[in-house]
């Protein structure tokens, strides 16, 4: 049986998501760029922190949109998510709180830009990540790994680190494109770095009920991954779209908004199997 097979048939034999334990380390990962991954990291912490649930948001992704997304200047950094990786240093040295109580955030700087490739020589390579979250993750409720659009080196550091894989998935034509690659991936970090490693929630993003195709994927996902997939979803909305460039998450943004209502929502659904 392949690892593919394996991981998956795992997926699908689950009736309903099993109980967790806090902390919760959690990687969204998806290598497909623009299907609302940083957008979910940035306002399910932000959720997750209004239930007075210490979070801190991990930013693995060179991009560095889910710092600027909670209003972190990249250029004014001290110590960035880099000088974790590279240089050890302890994660705690690069938290940053930001506007939302109860949400922290190790922000990604510029320099992760060239961490794949500085990553290779490095001692430990693929552990780097996790050794840091274990020194601090008994100081949070969450963890959210925001992962590049990618499968090299900072995404297994992701992997590795993390208890659970959260993917968003686009509501679009060809949304499963590349699905299976991440799954294949999973399953060797499960054999060789992270048994304990689950794909754990699948939540489906950019939903625009007024067309046949959201639901047509909806429902093929569904059909394929089962009680996997998050019953809330997370629809298209323009304050969505807009609150990162003004620093804010969804739900200080716009509170009211339908993106911030969906996302409380979401963070209702992920906590409730916790014990």
């Amino acid at each position: 049986m392949t690892t593919e097979a394996k991981t998956t048939d795992h997926v699908e034999g689950r009736t309903e998501p099993r109980p967790r334990v806090l902390p919760r380390v959690i990687a969204l990962a998806n290598q497909k760029g623009g299907v609302g991954k940083t957008t979910t990291t940035v306002n399910l912490g932000a959720a997750l922190a209004e239930q007075d649930l210490r979070t801190l948001i991990i930013d693995l992704d060179p991009q560095g949109n889910a710092s600027t997304g909670v209003g972190i200047n990249a250029h004014a950094l001290e110590h960035s998510i880099y000088d974790v990786l590279l240089n050890e240093l302890p994660l705690e040295d690069c938290i940053e709180p930001t506007s939302v109580r109860n949400l922290f955030v190790a922000p990604a700087s510029l320099d992760l830009a060239g961490a794949e490739i500085e990553l290779v020589p490095a001692f430990s390579r693929e552990m780097r990540l996790r050794n840091a979250v274990n020194a601090v993750k008994d100081d949070y409720d969450y963890i959210l790994i925001d992962c590049p659009p990618s499968l090299g080196l900072l995404t297994v550091n992701a992997l590795a680190a993390a208890d659970e894989v959260m993917v968003p998935i686009q509501c679009e034509y060809y949304a499963l494109e590349g699905l299976g690659q991440l799954i294949r991936n999973i399953g060797l970090v499960q054999r060789n770095l992270n048994p304990a490693l689950e794909l754990s929630r699948i939540v489906l993003v950019m939903y625009d009920g007024r067309t046949k195709l959201a639901e047509q994927v909806a429902q093929e996902v569904r059909e394929h991954f089962g009680e996997v997939v998050c019953r809330n979803v997370i629809p298209r909305n323009i304050r969505l779209s807009e609150a990162p460039s003004y620093g804010q998450p969804i739900t200080s943004f716009d509170p009211s908004s339908r993106g911030a209502v969906a996302y409380r929502e979401l963070a209702r659904e992920v906590h409730r199997v916790t014990t």
